[in-house]
């Protein structure tokens, strides 16, 4: 067994090339190979979201705070609150964020393959965002 203390793990920072506005990456765990899985909460400051991007084997998204915002392509965004549960299927071109005046904290689950967990594309723009924000 493996406990590892809250704390115990750094922060970082979402990289501006893959995330728009204030957003922090919290490890919680990566389990050992032959494991592939990874899980990571994800704190979005208001406005701020991911770009466009999806995962070699699929990402589930548990929301645990706040209201946040979720596309998939072709689809229209829909909100997500505390206890929703998001499925994005393998190769699902998606985004996901806070809502324009609302933070949103999720704890993010996903695979690596050949050493990447996720391919992104490029950013959400404010049109797009206003839009989804909007349209619930």
């Amino acid at each position: 067994m493996e406990l590892k203390r809250i704390g115990s793990q750094v922060s970082t920072r979402g990289p501006a090339e893959h995330f728009t506005g204030t957003v922090r990456i919290d490890p919680l765990h990566e389990v050992p190979a032959p494991g592939r899985a990874v899980a990571v909460s994800v704190t979005f400051e208001p406005g701020a979201r991911t770009a466009w991007h999806s995962h070699p084997f699929g990402q589930t998204l548990i929301v645990v705070a706040g209201c946040g915002l979720v596309r998939s392509a072709g689809q229209p965004a829909e909100r997500i609150r505390p206890g929703d549960v998001v499925w994005c299927p393998p190769g699902e071109k998606h985004w996901h964020g806070a809502a324009p005046d609302t933070a949103m904290t999720h704890i993010a689950i996903l695979e690596h393959l050949d050493g990447r967990t996720v391919d992104w594309m490029e950013k959400v723009n404010d049109a797009e965002y206003r839009e989804a924000a909007a349209a619930d």
